[in-house]
């Protein structure tokens, strides 16, 4: 049994440098307030442990995923001066992550394909 559901999940660590954590979560309220306007964005939030910081993220399709790095680039770029992303997992459908595979190549991610399950 395959699964038709088109969402693809971003998944990205960071590893924040020393003395930059407050810093870092105030960057991420500013993430979350973009995303919150984002029509293709299913969920979005910070999880911490110390100075690591895992951002759980999930959208209804690739294109909804692109749109998203689009919207928030330039607060990558502030976040990337202050913690160094230490891993990048993308999941969704192969026929989805076709779509990203070209576009974020440049950050090394992980791809892991879904073949099986269901969504609500």
């Amino acid at each position: 049994m395959t699964t038709q559901d088109s969402c693809c999940s971003l998944s990205p660590y960071f590893k924040v440098a020393s003395g930059k954590l407050q810093e870092f979560r105030q960057l991420c309220e500013q993430f979350v307030e973009k995303t919150k306007a984002e029509p293709k964005c299913l969920y979005y939030g910070f999880s911490f442990l110390g100075d690591q910081v895992h951002c759980r993220e999930g959208y209804q399709d690739a294109a909804g995923l692109l749109a998203h790095l689009d919207n928030v680039g330039a607060l990558l770029e502030r976040a990337g001066k202050i913690a160094e992303l230490t891993r990048l997992e993308i999941h969704g459908p192969e026929t989805e992550l076709a779509k990203l595979r070209g576009p974020l190549a440049s950050l090394n991610p992980q791809f892991f394909t879904l073949e099986l399950g269901f969504r609500r």
